[in-house]
């Protein structure tokens, strides 16, 4: 055979021409116009052995310029256990993708459900499905979700404090699903209780979505939220950080009835931009809504434990039109990630990494503004990521902090920039941030002084 990894032999082709009365592959795409036929040489460089394949993408990869993560914004980098890799790869897990015939795909099984167990404790919610793309497609879907769940209401609120891809995949979803949107617009950073409350009053509102910490990284007080979503016979959904989760109230505790966000924070490495893993779970009442799908746990005829798929929407397959959502599968190996991180880490090894992380941050957010060079924005309680106003251009600052070696300061408009610290930053390299914010001042000053640039 001409290509080696063709599973199909000269007589497998010639047997399927054979059934279908053909004598050959032209014959078979004969009718494509000859202009369109390739027939000359592919360009494909000849081959190399494995050591100068091992060299060549080892000069590739010392193109790649590694810089330390100061940017949060969503995606967050989290210290991920070496030992996840060789556990998912373990042959067990490596079952049937899609695990509709239980007898084949108890390992896959097996760890869904220990997803959506641990995705409920850290919640605070009755249900969770089996794990969404990510996270903005996960507040689409619990918006759709919450619009299902109350009868003749299409509208639902947006606060304008949610993370801005969030708010633009939503807006993309319910545009073709006939939904109407309201952003409310934060008010000092936070989302506006008072502003929600008017709107809820018209009558025609079926959910509200807030996020539980926000795009300035500030902890929102969802104090009161619930008693007014829930006074207007509406929904109320709160956008998580899960990993936040293991030391603020949980949106179960806040009242909501739907949680929704990425579980990228728990353990999943930055990689380009994927992949990522979204959650949602609800109250035991909207588990008919949920979409995707649950398994759960059982016993065989012989009384041995067992998992089986507890729900699913059989519409999902065989009436698209109808159905609570067109997720029909889930992202296995990520949700086999996150459990195998969350049994590692377990409640204290969460605590831990919100206690260093919180420590990092507010360690660089006092020595930026002791620089002088950044002022308060809004001056409210945060874990991971917060906000200043910047006396330096945004671009100029994140130009100094690259020529460092540093990823940060995002603008968020208005002379606003926001900096994130985890666990995984040392003091070194805060330092070496609040240095480089210094250097660029410098250059600043100097480039006034001999007219280079504008005051």
């Amino acid at each position: 055979m001409g290509f080696a990894y063709f599973p199909h032999t000269g007589d497998d082709i010639k047997a399927m021409l054979g059934r279908i009365g053909l004598e050959s592959l032209d014959e078979l795409y004969s009718d494509v116009p000859e202009d369109l036929l390739f027939r000359g040489d592919f360009d494909i460089p000849d081959a190399m052995s494995e050591m100068e394949v091992r060299r060549h993408f080892a000069g590739l990869a010392e193109k790649n310029v590694s810089l330390s993560v100061f940017c949060g914004a969503g995606a967050y980098d989290h210290y991920s256990p070496s030992v996840i890799p060789a556990v998912i790869s373990r042959s067990e897990f490596l079952t049937s993708y899609t695990p509709y015939q239980a007898e084949v795909s108890q390992g896959t099984l097996r760890y869904i459900f220990e997803f959506q167990s641990m995705m409920t404790r850290l919640t605070g919610l009755d249900c969770s499905n089996a794990s969404m793309y990510d996270g903005p497609t996960s507040a689409a879907e619990a918006v759709m979700m919450a619009v299902n769940c109350t009868k003749k209401k299409n509208r639902v609120l947006l606060s304008g404090t949610l993370l801005p891809q969030v708010l633009e995949v939503v807006e993309t979803y319910c545009r073709f699903h006939g939904i109407c949107l309201t952003e409310i617009p934060h008010r000092d950073g936070v989302s506006d209780l008072d502003a929600i409350t008017a709107e809820l009053g018209k009558g025609d509102v079926a959910g509200v979505l807030v996020p539980g910490i926000n795009r300035f990284g500030i902890i929102e007080d969802l104090t009161g939220y619930a008693e007014a979503v829930h006074a207007a016979r509406a929904l109320l959904i709160v956008y998580s950080d899960p990993s936040s989760l293991a030391v603020i109230r949980t949106p179960g505790e806040w009242g909501a009835d739907i949680a929704c966000g990425d579980a990228q924070t728990l353990g999943i490495p930055l990689n380009f931009g994927g992949p990522y893993i979204g959650f949602l779970c609800c109250r035991q009442e909207y588990v008919r809504k949920l979409p995707g799908r649950i398994v759960g746990e059982t016993v065989d005829t012989d009384g041995r434990r067992c998992y089986v798929l507890t729900l699913q929407a059989r519409e999902q397959h065989i009436r698209r039109e109808k159905a609570t959502s067109n997720i029909c599968s889930n992202q296995s190996l990520m949700a086999l990630y996150v459990t195998v991180y969350l049994s590692l880490m377990g409640p204290e090894g969460l605590k831990k990494v919100n206690d260093l992380s919180y420590g990092g941050a507010h360690y660089l957010h006092d020595e930026l503004l002791g620089t002088g060079l950044f002022t308060e924005a809004f001056g409210k309680p945060f874990l991971k990521e917060f906000v200043l106003k910047s006396r330096l251009p945004a671009k100029q600052l994140q130009k100094s902090l690259l020529d460092a070696g540093i990823f940060g300061a995002l603008s968020c408009g208005d002379d606003l920039v926001s900096f994130c610290v985890t666990e995984n930053r040392t003091k070194e390299e805060i330092d070496r941030v609040v240095n480089a914010v210094i250097r660029c001042h410098i250059d600043r000053c100097r480039d006034i002084v001999n007219g280079n640039l504008m005051k």
